[in-house]
């Protein structure tokens, strides 16, 4: 049964309401602590009582004393079972058989003969005289006697009754004030919690990530509100990666509608091929394959764009001096009539990352400057070594028409595309991809407008 009462509490302190168990706990303090003060109290008084009748029992035995110096045993003073009486007095011989006859009004207990004998010491003690409650004390007389004096304890204990029932009514008063305030501490500090947990049920039920938690003004702020605050962020975060996901779906279903339609319309031409002249066979055949590789070079575009990170096993120390040799060559025998200009300083220079997607991040600049240039015309790349403080940086520049002040925030968009370069090929996903691929390794892909003309992109580490 114990096992049981166990578990079922270890059950309720997991799964009971967080506001229930916070204002049971905040009662159960408060009214631990008044509980405590009352008991307290309760001693001290009771104490401080009967210090007050004990030190009335001690002047009382000596003046019983002084007045009945070496008196025989039998009772001195015998008065004290009324209220307003003075203290009763009787001495007590050491040997029964010695007790006077009639005995007295006060007990004569075993601890009185040894008090007689002085083989112990004086004590006090509660005891009942004519039906009334009495403090008595016991304490050495003359050799072989000891000497008994009591007082009623009406007073004293009427006292102590009333101080109990004035403590047991404070302590109750105290015990409902903490459960009042367990309630309220519970209520005003969860309600920050409440109100996340509602906005949370509030997201989940209609799925739109622009709801707030409202925060309290400036100068309040405690753990509560930070978290709040953590989970605002946390809201907005999700907003924008939404807001970012339904871009790019929209995005890309737009971008792949037009190689789509053209493919579907050359496969229709192509399966009436016997209606066709060869010629018209080839050109459907050539516009076919080229669309298909528009088509899978955009969907292979798109899967690296979901990668938000580079795999961790693939990392390893690149010297991009060689990396630019030989994207500088891949980018000559793509683009023959563009020459491309390559300066590297003449001490290696190496910096962690995966070699593939730093090749395509150098290639997706390289075939954006090489487009862009006019024939004839050069396409600068220069790497520069790092100094203290201050990582490798690699730019590369192209002599077309620039950038325009109004795409220039816009040049890393997905499926951004200037007015320029509309007729060009490409999807508009190479400079959003080199960008997220300089992010993944920790470094940073700017453009501006280069001096003189054309465009400066720029990738420090």
């Amino acid at each position: 049964m114990s096992a049981g009462r166990r578990r079922l509490g270890r059950v309720w302190r997991r799964r009971g309401p967080l506001r229930t168990r916070l204002a049971l706990s905040v009662t159960a303090a408060v009214a631990l602590v008044a509980v405590g003060v009352c008991a307290a109290a309760y001693l001290v008084v009771r104490s401080a009582l009967y210090e007050q009748l004990d030190l009335s029992l001690t002047q009382s035995a000596r003046l019983a004393a002084q007045r009945n110096p070496g008196s025989a045993p039998g009772v001195l003073a015998g008065e004290c079972r009324f209220l307003a009486a003075p203290a009763c007095a009787e001495v007590v011989p050491a040997d029964p058989a010695d007790d006077p006859r009639p005995p007295g009004q006060l007990p004569v207990a075993p601890a009185a003969r040894e008090v007689a004998r002085g083989t112990k010491s004086p004590y006090y003690t509660n005891v009942t005289v004519a039906g009334h409650p009495a403090r008595m004390l016991t304490t050495d007389y003359a050799k072989g006697r000891a000497l008994q004096v009591a007082l009623r304890a009406d007073t004293v204990r009427d006292g102590i009754e009333e101080a109990a029932r004035w403590l047991a009514l404070t302590a109750a008063a105290g015990v409902l004030l903490a459960a009042l305030l367990g309630y309220w501490v519970s209520r005003t500090g969860l309600a920050p919690v409440a109100r996340l947990t509602a906005t949370a049920e509030r997201i989940a039920a209609t799925r739109d990530a622009r709801h707030r938690i409202e925060l309290p003004p400036p100068g309040r702020e405690d753990e509560i509100t930070r978290l709040a605050t953590s989970f605002n962020t946390m809201l907005d975060e999700l907003e924008q990666s939404i807001t970012a996901q339904r871009r790019l779906v929209a995005d890309a279903s737009h971008e792949l509608r037009t190689p789509l339609t053209a493919l579907r319309t050359n496969a229709e031409l192509l399966a009436r091929a016997d209606r066709l002249t060869p010629e018209q066979r080839d050109r459907a055949s050539t516009a076919l394959g080229r669309q298909l590789r528009e088509v899978t070079g955009l969907v292979g575009d798109l899967i690296e764009l979901a990668r938000d990170e580079e795999p961790q096993p693939l990392v390893e120390q690149v010297r991009l001096g060689t990396l630019v040799e030989h994207c500088a060559q891949a980018a000559r025998t793509h683009w023959p009539a563009v020459p491309v200009h390559v300066r590297v300083p003449a001490e290696p220079v190496v910096v962690p990352g995966v070699p593939a997607r730093l090749s395509r991040l150098l290639g997706n600049l390289l075939d954006n400057a090489a487009k862009f240039s006019p024939s004839g015309l050069p396409v600068e790349i220069e790497l520069t070594a790092g100094t203290p403080g201050r990582g490798p940086q690699l730019t590369v520049r192209d002599h077309g028409p620039g950038i325009s002040p109004q795409d220039l925030p816009h040049v890393f968009d997905r499926f951004y595309r200037a007015g320029t370069a509309r007729a060009l090929p490409g999807s508009g996903l190479g400079l959003a991809m080199a960008r997220q691929i300089a992010r993944a390794h920790c470094a940073e892909l700017t453009a501006e407008p280069a001096p003189g003309g054309g465009a400066l992109f720029r990738l420090a580490f």
